[in-house]
Order: structure tokens, then C-alpha cells, then sequence
């Protein structure tokens, strides 16, 4: 496994983290309890040390799956966990309806107020069974609440030392600048793969002048960068893939034909389609770490297995070319 620091801390970011939405049984076609804790605790024997969650993941189920699993190797993880989205209040800015894991209507509504914050904290710790989170990110941004009082909340939360850093999560350039002027915060997440990389226009670069590391989550888009969803794959009801446009037959198609080019450079390097996806994301300039999901402990070794890789840049640029070349995604 391969490290990078989190922005100005010194705290070592493997280059592929554990992305545990999906572990939270909601929107993803349900999930097993044990099989994702053995998944957790594989990864921090191979080296998978970051472990991002939030809330709203499961509506509190994946945090309390997150801290069961580490118990007794605390000292050994990095937690991120994050604040903003509420389903259990109708304050703030409403985001979208849902179902809960039992298929219950929700409404769930971005709430960065300082006494939302507050509150989330502070149940976050609980169901992680940890003292103080090690990143904690605002997951999306609330128009309703001045970024000032959100940032104010977090610093008053790192102060009493129940965070030891800030970080934020589908926030723009300006907005990012907007909370510099407050305080410092380390590091952004961002949705980035090879199919979605409208970050590299600003966002990107931004970061980098200011020392702030990336959390790029998605980085497979959600599995049609691994080669498996072929045209005949079926999602299960539950799934959010299900009706989303991005898996569209004529999408999964032009993907596929994108994959059989760059098939013969997964070959020379002996990885997966999916290794070779998430290795290509950490070679980006400027992407800190890739959030990678993962159910079992066979999935969790996959993914451990590409922060080793080192891609030349010639591979590089061959599936940056083979990306522009491939006909447009229908979205």
C-alpha cells in the first residue's frame, strides 16, 4: 500500500480508502452485517487504514457496523465521518426523497447549522465508540446556512477536541475559498472516476495550489469501470443502479467497448479491470486517495491489491486517450 499525507496534517492516507456506504443496506440491495465487519478488519491488515462513512449512510447503520469492527484497532484506522444530511428533521435545505432500509418514505434535508452539527457530532461518536473523529466533513453543502457558521461549529468542535480535522464534500472553488477565509480544513471529496472528471477543470487545481488532499469517491462508477455490468446484468430492487441513466444499455455498451481497448494494459500489469480503474484514479495529480466500497473480504483484497500498483505514464496517457476517443455517455 502506497500513503499520502492528509493536506497539512501528519496524519498517512492509504492511496485506497474504505468507502462504507454501501455497507450502511441502504440504496445498494441490502448488505451483510458480518461479512462487512470481517471486510473491515481485512483492510486494516492490508493496509486499507482509512475508513470514510457518514450518517445518513444507512441512516446510522453503517457507522455503528464502522465502529464495531474496529474495536480493539482504534489506533490503527483513520475515521472520516461526516455532518449535513438530515432525514430525522425538516430543517434546512431539502435534498430528495428516499426510502429507509425497511423501505419506510424519508425526506432527507442538507442542515449545516451550527446546533445540526452539533447533534451530529456528537451521535456520530456514539455509534462509532470513538473519543474524537480524525476527519470530519461536511457532505454536502446547505444554502440555507452561511458557510461562516458552519465552519465557526467545526472549529468549536476541533477546539474541544472532539474532531482533529475539518474537511468538506461536493463543495465548489468558491465555496472552498469561502471557508478558508474562516479556517483551515484539509481536504475535499469530490466525485472523480475515468467516466466523470469534470473536477479536473477547477476543483482539481484549486486543491492542489492549496494544499488540500482530494477524497475521490466513486472511483469505479459504482462498478461499470470493473467490466461486470454487462448488458444482461440485472440490479436487484433497492439498488440505486437500477433506473439510474448512466447504466442504461447504450451507456453500458459504448463503456464496455472503452474496456476491451484498455483490457491489454491491465493484462502487462496482471490486475482487474477494477484495480486497474482505481490505481488510474490515485495516479491523477492531485487526488490524495480513492473511496472504494466493498461487501466481503474477497472484495476489500481486490481493492488492497491496486494501492501497489504503479502505472507508467504511457499506460497513463493510453487510457486517457482511449476515455476521449470513446463515444459520449448518455446522461
Amino acid at each position: 500500500m502506497q500513503y499520502r499525507t492528509l493536506g497539512t496534517t501528519n496524519i498517512k492516507l492509504p492511496v485506497v480508502s474504505f468507502g462504507a456506504w454501501a455497507i450502511g443496506g441502504w440504496l445498494w440491495g441490502g448488505t451483510d452485517d458480518e461479512e462487512a465487519k470481517r471486510a473491515i478488519q481485512k483492510g486494516i491488515d492490508l493496509g486499507v487504514t482509512c475508513i470514510d462513512t457518514a450518517p445518513v449512510y444507512g441512516f446510522g447503520h453503517s457507522e455503528m457496523i464502522v465502529g464495531e469492527a474496529i474495536q480493539g484497532r482504534r489506533d490503527k484506522v483513520i475515521i472520516a465521518t461526516k455532518c449535513g444530511l438530515r432525514w430525522d428533521t425538516e430543517q434546512g435545505e431539502f435534498f430528495f426523497d428516499t426510502v429507509d432500509r425497511n423501505g419506510e418514505p424519508l425526506k432527507v434535508y442538507k442542515n449545516l447549522r451550527p446546533e445540526s452539527i452539533r447533534k451530529e457530532c456528537e451521535n456520530s461518536l456514539r455509534r462509532l465508540k470513538v473519543d474524537v473523529i480524525d476527519l470530519y466533513q461536511c457532505h454536502w453543502p446547505d444554502k440555507t446556512t452561511p458557510l461562516d457558521y458552519t465552519m465557526e461549529a467545526l472549529l468549536s468542535l476541533q477546539k474541544e477536541g472532539k474532531i482533529r480535522h475539518i474537511g468538506v464534500s461536493n463543495f465548489t472553488v468558491e465555496m472552498m475559498r469561502t471557508c478558508l477565509k474562516k479556517g483551515k480544513f484539509e481536504s475535499n471529496q469530490p466525485k472523480y472516476n475515468a467516466l466523470e472528471r469534470e473536477i479536473e477543470a477547477e476543483i482539481l487545481p484549486f486543491c492542489r495550489e492549496n494544499n488540500i488532499s482530494v477524497l475521490a469517491y466513486s472511483p469505479i462508477a459504482q462498478g461499470l469501470l470493473t467490466g461486470k455490468v454487462t448488458l444482461d446484468r440485472e440490479f436487484p430492487h433497492g439498488d440505486l443502479r437500477r433506473d439510474k441513466t448512466m447504466f442504461s444499455p447504450v451507456n453500458r455498451r459504448r463503456v464496455l467497448n472503452m474496456l476491451e481497448r484498455v483490457k491489454p494494459i491491465a493484462e502487462k500489469y496482471e490486475i482487474t479491470l477494477r484495480q486497474l480503474f482505481i490505481a488510474w484514479t490515485f495516479h491523477q495529480p492531485g487526488i490524495t486517495t480513492a473511496l472504494v466500497g466493498a461487501r466481503d473480504e474477497l472484495q476489500i483484497e481486490e481493492n488492497a491489491k491496486a494501492g501497489s500498483v504503479i502505472l507508467d505514464e504511457k499506460d497513463i496517457h493510453a487510457i486517457r486517450t482511449a476515455l476521449e476517443e470513446m463515444e459520449p455517455l448518455q446522461l
